[in-house]
């Protein structure tokens, strides 16, 4: 006699699917955790054991990687701005990225869909599916990222600079270059020098005028035999900015001048501002200021307190608006861009001053999560617009010592009337206030670290007065920094009209345009 199955036992069909379902549930988790790992479980221990170990091996290069950046931030940009480095990562991500997609499709595979329902199978197809464009995603996103980085790295630093430091402090000379279509050449618009104490970070700019006439170049630049008596000429046109277009020019017609050098020009305007300044000038940075605009939007804009509206356009063009002044305006690459270079209703000064505010904006709010969240954008903008002889094995070191800058605040002199005249310039005077804030600078760092050491019941040191540079006076400098009792918010730049030039210079947060 046949026995009839209850109403309560189990369907055999139906108990089979649902173990299919939930082995191929588990296959597909361990896929996508442990690539490798599904195979090993179902049987295919070649495969899967070689894919485990490879995974094991990424693991633990990202776990040494996180190590590092734990430890010192700046090291593993060193290590990562290499440019083997990064190309052994393209290669590596790319080749695990495909493994991948490939493994999570033999999981599919062996979670064998034809035996499962149709709803299953349709199921566990865009599971899968979900998955392998995830993977893709995540792969392609680290494959571009790593490819502008080795871009970058190709085209914008060249290398050529010394990270050797004189005196304890690392120097950086900022251009601000303009090749308009009027012009004859490439010019600097904007020339500053970033003095930087290699252990502080305390950073003190000294903005040059673009028009200084009788340039020294040290004797050992190759310009000096040029130009033994300073960088003049009879029409008063051999200015500051315009040794770019003449080292160049006379590099090209004469290639045992600066034999090697990739920019002549830049290096010879290295040279020229050592012998203006006194300071050895490790590096420079040039910034392609057409192409400023797409570097501020790459940031998300800059936020800045103007204290005076700025015409956008002007001189022979009409004025097309203004960026007007009030706190905490934000500005995007168009307006940042105007409201460095506008020229109409101010002079050379003013725009000086202008330049230092936004120059400091970048340095403040470039925070480094900013940078790696838009490192791609960042990257693009940079390589079209930057130049600079900095090393990639330097890049560390740099971001190290500009994360310090950050926390401090920074102190800026321009070289104005009637401290300095840019048709009469007096450069033992020049050099005098430099050697006097650098001075100031670190008598800064020396209390700071006083303060740090002293027991806390011990009354603050009191800041010791400036001391007078030798043919100078440090109230005939011209600031755009002022003291401030209380630190000011971080993330915005005080722009003030030109202060007169009989002020003292002082340090602050805040720098003014």
């Amino acid at each position: 006699m046949t026995r009839r199955p209850s109403a309560s036992s189990p369907d055999p069909q139906r108990a089979a699917e649902g173990i299919r379902v939930r082995r191929g549930v588990g296959l597909l988790l361990l896929s996508a955790v442990a690539p490798g790992s599904a195979q090993v479980v179902a049987g295919h221990r070649g495969v899967g054991i070689v894919a485990l170990r490879v995974w094991g091996i990424i693991l633990g290069m990202v776990a040494v990687l996180a190590v590092i950046g734990v430890i010192s931030w700046s090291a593993l940009l060193t290590v990562v701005a290499n440019p083997l480095v990064l190309s052994l990562l393209i290669v590596a991500t790319s080749l695990g990225g495909l493994g991948w997609i490939v493994l999570l499709i033999d999981t599919w595979r062996l979670t064998y869909p034809p035996a499962m329902e149709p709803r299953h199978r349709r199921a566990f197809a865009a599971v899968t599916l979900s998955l392998i464009v995830l993977v893709a995603a995540v792969l392609g996103v680290s494959v571009r990222t790593a490819a502008s980085g080795a871009q970058l790295l190709g085209t914008v630093f060249a290398g050529g600079g010394s990270g050797k430091a004189t005196a304890g402090r690392v120097n950086i000379l900022l251009l601000g270059a303009d090749a308009g279509a009027s012009r004859v050449g490439l010019r600097p618009d904007s020339m500053t020098v970033a003095s930087i104490d290699v252990v502080t970070g305390r950073t003190v700019l000294f903005s040059m005028p673009r028009n200084l006439e009788d340039v020294p170049f040290p004797v050992s630049s190759p310009m000096h035999a040029l130009y033994p008596q300073g960088f003049s000429c009879a029409d008063h046109a051999c200015l500051l900015n315009a040794v770019y277009t003449t080292a160049t020019e006379a590099a090209a017609k004469n290639r045992k001048l600066y034999p090697g050098v990739a920019d002549p020009g830049a290096r010879a305007t290295k040279e020229a501002v050592e012998g203006a300044t006194g300071l050895t000038i490790n590096y420079y940075a040039m910034v392609d200021m057409a192409g400023f605009q797409g570097l501020i939007d790459a940031l998300g804009g800059i936020t800045l307190d103007i204290r005076k509206d700025v015409p956008i356009g002007g001189g022979t063009s009409p004025i097309l608006g203004w960026i007007k002044a009030g706190d905490g305006v934000h500005l995007d690459g168009y307006h940042a861009l105007w409201f460095a270079r506008s020229r109409q209703g101010a002079n050379d000064f003013e725009r000086m001053q202008r330049q230092k505010c936004v120059m400091t904006a970048v340095l403040h709010q470039a925070d480094p999560v900013t940078v790696v969240a838009k490192f791609d954008a960042l990257a693009t903008a940079g390589g079209n617009i930057v130049a600079t002889d900095v090393p990639p094995s330097d890049i560390g070191r740099l971001s190290d010592l500009a994360l310090k800058a950050r926390a401090l605040p920074i102190s800026s002199i321009s070289f104005v009337p009637p401290l300095i005249y840019p048709g009469n310039p007096k450069y033992d005077v020049l050099q005098a206030t430099v050697k006097d804030h650098i001075a100031i600078a670190e008598d800064l760092d020396r209390q700071a670290a006083a303060a740090r050491t002293a027991p806390s019941s011990a009354p603050s040191p009191s800041k010791a007065a400036p001391t007078k540079a030798a043919g100078t006076t440090t109230n005939a400098a011209t600031s755009d920094a002022k003291a401030a009792p209380a630190p000011p918010r971080p993330h915005r730049q005080r722009h003030r009209p030109v202060p007169r030039p009989a002020r003292r210079s002082t340090t602050s947060r805040r720098s003014a345009g």
